[in-house]
């Protein structure tokens, strides 16, 4: 029989529509003949939304007209299991329009991708693929991040976070302390987005104030960290969980400004693959789409001895905050000194970063059901514990005495 398998995706974030992309890239390289697979599509309103059109990337060029042939649903839990609901109710017949055995989130950044769809999720009882709760919440919070790996051994970038209300109340103030602990240039950032969304390299206190001002529209907290003046950036992925876990081979983005934007990302339209012709998309997906159409070079030029440096450093950044499924890991490398610092982990990255692993030769397909089968490795691993336990606390609780219950 097959399993009953969500590819959740969207949600009511700025990297809503990357996450279009990835979700189906993956759900055309699944294999129908172990899943049927239930396209389900998360608005800007946070509705969900299913339908066979909700499958199609070519729907989304227009999602008002998508929605209005597509069937609104309500995740729930009924009868010990997760299901989808019509919503709105129908007036006679069946209500629930498919059992979930899993669900497969491939969102992105904000109120997605940090935690807040795994908690449902987890509410829910239903296996999902890729981090939980914690792992997502950790991998979203670039400082929380930093603040763990660097607790752990791991080189990170030294930084400060600055608050809206902090600057706002004394905008000279914040800059003065930055000023102090930094020398310029200076890469600033929103504390918890992806896709290099509202990220700047200042070179001075004026350039350095406006990056304040754009990484706030963002977000209510910024992270100022020195900019690595001869950087080599690489990247590798890791597939696993806090158990067993195995790096990918690494790659170097190919980007022609001093930071990899939201542009050179995912609007290059190279789907080249950089000097070695890697693929721009799996079979069934969008060439040019995602992170997939990124010029790289893989693998990566740099030195044997650094490649297995990196990829022990991606390994034990992941299983340090429990992730599981696979994240991509991107690492700084200054070229003069030799230094590396991990930059960030990605709990969910564009296109699943299916093309490090495929040099491996590990196929798309093969990928994500390895990702599948790690969630129901973890909800078997979490039917062992214990949740409750038998008491007899209610059978004389009362409501309305001066005293309380306790603790």
């Amino acid at each position: 029989m097959k399993l009953q398998l969500a590819v959740l995706f969207g949600g009511k974030s700025v990297e809503h529509e990357i996450s279009v992309i990835s979700a189906l890239q993956a759900a055309a390289a699944l294999d129908r003949e172990k899943y049927d697979v239930i396209p389900l599509y998360l608005t800007k309103d946070n509705e969900f939304y299913t339908g066979e059109d909700v499958g199609r990337i070519e729907a989304y060029r227009d999602i008002p007209a998508l929605l209005a042939r597509s069937q609104q649903v309500v995740p729930a839990r009924l009868g010990g299991k997760a299901v989808l609901l019509r919503q709105p109710a129908k007036a006679f017949g069946k209500q629930t329009l498919a059992e979930l055995d899993c669900v497969f989130p491939i969102v992105h950044g904000t109120n997605a991708e940090d935690g807040t769809i795994q908690g449902l999720l987890r509410l829910l009882g239903v296996p999902f693929v890729g981090c939980d709760i914690l792992a997502s919440a950790v991998g979203m919070d670039k400082y929380v991040m930093k603040t763990v790996f660097k607790d752990n051994g791991i080189p990170v970038l030294d930084c400060l976070c600055v608050r809206t209300a902090e600057y706002d109340a004394d905008p000279d103030a914040a800059l003065a302390a930055l000023q102090k602990r930094f020398r310029f240039p200076v890469i600033v950032k929103p504390v918890n987005l992806g896709s290099s969304v509202g990220i700047t390299k200042a070179g001075d206190e004026d350039a350095l104030r406006r990056a304040l001002e754009l990484a706030f529209q963002f977000a209510p907290k910024v992270l100022v960290e020195p900019a690595v003046q001869s950087l080599q950036e690489i990247n590798c992925a890791v597939l696993g969980d806090a158990d067993s876990a195995r790096a990918s081979v690494c790659e170097e983005p190919l980007n022609a400004e001093e930071i990899l934007s939201y542009e050179n990302k995912y609007m290059s339209g190279g789907g080249k693959g950089g000097k070695t012709g890697a693929k721009s998309a799996p079979a069934g997906g969008s060439k040019g789409a995602g992170m997939a159409s990124l010029d790289r070079r893989i693998p990566a030029d740099i030195p044997p001895a650094l490649e297995t440096r990196i990829r022990e450093l991606a390994v034990r950044a992941f299983q340090c905050i429990d992730a599981a499924g696979v994240a991509r890991i991107d690492f700084l490398l200054d070229k003069e000194s030799g230094d590396v610092w991990l930059n960030e982990i990605n709990t969910i990255p564009g296109s699943l970063s299916f093309y490090l692993w495929e040099p491996a030769g590990l196929a798309y397909r093969d990928l994500l059901r390895e990702m599948v089968d790690l969630a129901f490795r973890r909800a078997r691993q979490q039917e062992d514990l214990t949740f409750s336990f038998e008491t007899n606390v209610l059978a004389g609780a009362k409501i309305g005495g001066s005293k309380g219950i306790g603790n």
